[in-house]
């Protein structure tokens, strides 16, 4: 695991996942997963469809947790 990437739930993370905080979780995620840190002009579209796709993700993923009982996220992202 990348180790610039952060837990996103609490209570290690104190409130709510911003979409901000989501996106750059799934970005360091796409890099190490690449092996790059920004693609080439080629590859520029392949890497952003990634991120994005991480990100939802990670979001759905964040809104199906529940901590001690309460849900992680608000369910409506």
């Amino acid at each position: 695991m990348c180790r610039s990437i952060k837990t996103l739930r609490p209570p290690v993370l104190p409130g709510e996942a911003t979409d901000e905080d989501i996106r750059a979780a799934a970005l360091q995620y796409v890099r190490k997963v690449s092996g790059f840190r920004a693609p080439a002009a080629h590859n520029r579209e392949a890497f952003e469809r990634a991120v994005d796709a991480v990100a939802q993700v990670t979001a759905e993923l964040l809104g199906s947790l529940e901590v001690r009982g309460r849900p992680v996220r608000d369910r409506s992202v």
